[in-house]
């Protein structure tokens, strides 16, 4: 590791959220600039800093520092004191108090301030009122600098010290020194491990009750992280007792102890099954809303097939077919309903269907989705208004508090669910809390495509449970049958290989493999794809999505964001984040739901304008301009390629999808077929033959542990 030391010249930027920092250090002798990037909380212009780390070599800014440890080193000298704190680093001491300060304590100053701030009073001019401002004003700056010594002393780096400090905030150092086994519970995954360090090192026995119960928690948490529900007895005990490096049955009492202190829930009948309390809430809420809504009458909606037909023809001028009126008939007879089926099996035609039928009746129809460009697709698509989940249900990301529940339910008679597979268990709870008791509530969506990214299986529960109607449509029509595209995706589905033979006749298709068995030939095609064999097809830039199971790598996210950026457009400018350049005429996604934006988690725009003096990123989003700082581009990422789970709930004209052996842990069948399902008029798959096998052969990805099916079922033999 590299040792720098070096005054801090200049902070380009800083993400106020992570603490990512860009800054400028001087340097060595001759004081050259050097710049360093890193997560670096606490640190001020003007502070000599002791640096550990790496050099790197950035694309288009070249050598930077990458630091992985850092030391405010503060001044030992009076001289040196009087300079730093006469600087203004500390708000609320200015050069004359500073000089006052020095004067009379000389080099004892800044040990006085942090150790025995009351004597300040001793200075002539400063009373008790100044010297609470003194000694709030030192502990604003300076209690970062003593959260990150102490982290580093115990070796954690500081991205982990930064994601501490922005959970725990001032209370960070007292967590850490006298309850630092809350990391464990509010960091799934390595939340233990640094919990764990520290504890261990500051004497706290193998065998205490707080690191064992600490320990299970975190691997509870994690099994949640990975999309499961609850987590087996002897499997969360095995994994915890490696991870703590004790026996089993040395967790077993601790296991207890959470059970009696009710923050775990152990049920089952064959098997123990060991939720969290959350978790346990929320998936036991589900099945007690559903089962009650089952207990009501049916709504007594039962108009015949000509009546449906009619009303459908004269709302929406299209014919059903006998399938389609039986499953419209059906579904107006049921308090809670399951559409699913793949693509060109008519779903939104059903959902435009009922919505007709409904509203000749006056009910209020509300359609929704789980994510903005979901909610905005079904909405084009239906001609229906649709929001997301989360505004309907007025979610406050700041405190985690939904505005509409049991107390305040939504105001609607049928509630119709798109693209219900992508709903995990959190937030199917707090639908049916808002769902009134007589509603009507209909879910629609494709249970073969990847599963929610949070925790549970719902959609698919809910089917395999038996207790609600499901319509399964298989019947795929006319117009569907004649796209490759459609027709690829069902043999996907069925664990078939996909028609890979060109046309004979050369005619364009609408479905291609291109082989390429060497990753850096793989990104060559995608780049020579993007930029000239297909853009004349498809000139804008939202008509082409490149998908990538994987971030890392030479054809994961990242590298083809870069090289995709760099083929498409040669603007000049930017303004730089973490490593990304944001320039005008980029295609960027949005990363997390912003309510005040009214831009959410997934909507694709393209960047309009840099304005890097201001900081500021301008995004086209649909014909609406919408402003980022530079503290809020982390929610900004470049989007000529996204993750197929990224991809979920959208369409696009296009679809260019990358299978490269080095996907291998992610290459799932469900992956694939979401994958493919995205595209509209064209996808080509680019890769190795070898890979896609792998994808099609890999099936085990829907196996989540899960036990809404079994309570809706009415029984809690999991297994």
């Amino acid at each position: 590791m590299i040792n720098l030391k070096g005054s801090l010249a200049r902070i380009t930027y800083r993400n106020t959220d992570n603490h990512y920092t860009v800054c400028r250090i001087n340097a060595g002798s001759a004081g050259e600039g050097i710049t360093v990037v890193g997560h670096m909380p606490g640190v001020a212009e003007g502070e000599t800093l002791h640096l550990q780390g790496k050099w790197v070599t950035h694309p288009k800014y070249g050598d930077q520092f990458q630091v992985e440890t850092y030391e405010v080193i503060l001044p030992a000298t009076s001289e040196g004191i009087r300079k730093y704190l006469g600087s203004g680093i500390v708000k609320g001491i200015g050069r004359s108090m500073a000089d006052r300060i020095v004067d009379f304590f000389e080099d004892r100053t800044l040990d006085i301030i942090e150790n025995e701030p009351d004597r300040l009073c001793e200075v002539q001019g400063i009373g008790k009122a100044k010297m609470e401002t003194v000694r709030n004003a030192w502990n604003r700056h300076h209690s970062v600098r003593r959260v990150m010594q102490y982290l580093q002393k115990h070796e954690v780096g500081v991205y982990y010290a930064s994601m501490i400090i922005r959970i725990y905030g001032d209370q960070s150092l007292d967590i850490l020194e006298n309850e630092p086994y809350l990391i464990a519970r509010d960091m799934a995954g390595p939340g233990f491990r640094i919990a764990d360090a520290i504890a261990l090192n500051n004497g706290t026995a193998e065998d205490d009750p707080q690191r064992l119960k600490a320990c299970l928690l975190s691997n509870l948490f994690w099994m949640e992280d990975q999309g499961n529900v609850y987590s087996l007895r002897d499997e969360l005990l095995e994994k915890s007792a490696r991870a703590a490096d004790v026996a089993p049955d040395r967790l077993i009492q601790a296991l207890e102890d959470l059970e009696t202190q009710e923050e775990v829930v152990i049920e089952g009948e064959s098997v123990e099954c060991v939720y969290s309390k959350q978790m346990h809430r929320a998936e036991k809420g589900i099945a007690d809303r559903i089962r009650g809504m089952g207990t009501l009458p049916a709504p007594g909606i039962n108009p015949d097939a000509s009546e449906i037909s009619a009303e459908v023809a004269s709302r929406l001028a299209i014919k059903l077919s006998e399938n389609q009126l039986e499953v419209v008939n059906n579904a107006l007879k049921e308090r809670i309903v399951v559409i699913t089926g793949g693509p060109g099996t008519g779903k939104t035609t059903l959902i435009r269907a009922l919505c007709a039928v409904y509203k000749k009746r006056n009910k209020k129809v509300v359609l929704s989705a789980p994510t903005g460009r979901a909610a905005r697709r079904i909405s084009e698509v239906t001609g229906e208004n649709a929001a997301t989940l989360h505004k309907l249900l007025e979610y406050d990301p700041d405190d985690g508090f939904f505005g509409r529940n049991h107390s305040n339910p939504l105001d609607l008679d049928v509630f119709i669910v798109d693209e219900a597979s992508m709903v995990d268990t959190r937030l199917m709870y707090h639908v049916m809390k808002a769902l009134p008791l007589n509603a009507v509530l209909i879910l629609v969506g494709d249970t073969y495509q990847l599963p929610s990214v949070g925790p549970g299986n719902v959609l698919s529960d809910i089917i395999e449970s038996g207790f609600v109607q499901s319509f399964f449509l298989t019947e795929i029509f006319r117009q569907a049958r004649e796209s490759p595209i459609v027709m690829n995706a069902h043999s996907v589905r069925n664990g078939e290989m996909p028609s890979l033979d060109r046309p004979e006749d050369e005619t364009p298709s609408e479905f291609y493999f291109i082989e390429c068995n060497d990753s850096q030939r793989l990104v060559e095609t995608i780049l020579a794809l993007c930029s000239k064999r297909i853009r004349q097809a498809f000139p804008h830039i939202d008509d082409i999505q490149v998908l990538t199971p994987m971030h890392k790598g030479n054809a994961g996210t990242v590298n083809l964001n870069r090289m995709l950026q760099s083929t498409l457009n040669s603007a000049a400018g930017g303004i730089e984040n973490k490593g990304s350049t944001f320039k005008p005429g980029d295609k960027v996604m949005h990363l997390k739901n912003n309510y005040e934006k009214d831009v959410f988690n997934g909507d694709i725009g393209t960047v309009v304008e840099a304005a890097k003096a201001e900081g500021r990123v301008s995004v086209d989003y649909y014909g609406r301009i919408v402003d980022y700082d530079a503290g809020e581009l982390d929610d900004l990422t470049l989007a000529y390629t996204i993750s197929v789970h990224k991809s979920q709930g959208s369409e696009y004209s296009a679809v260019i999808v990358a299978l490269n052996s080095s996907h291998y842990p992610l290459l799932q069948r469900n992956l694939l077929y979401t994958a493919i399902t995205r595209g509209k008029d064209l996808v080509i798959l680019v890769g190795q033959k070898k890979a896609l096998a792998a994808a099609l052969a890999n099936n085990k990805s829907r196996m989540r542990r899960s036990g809404l099916r079994h309570r809706l079922a009415g029984s809690l033999n999991i297994s």
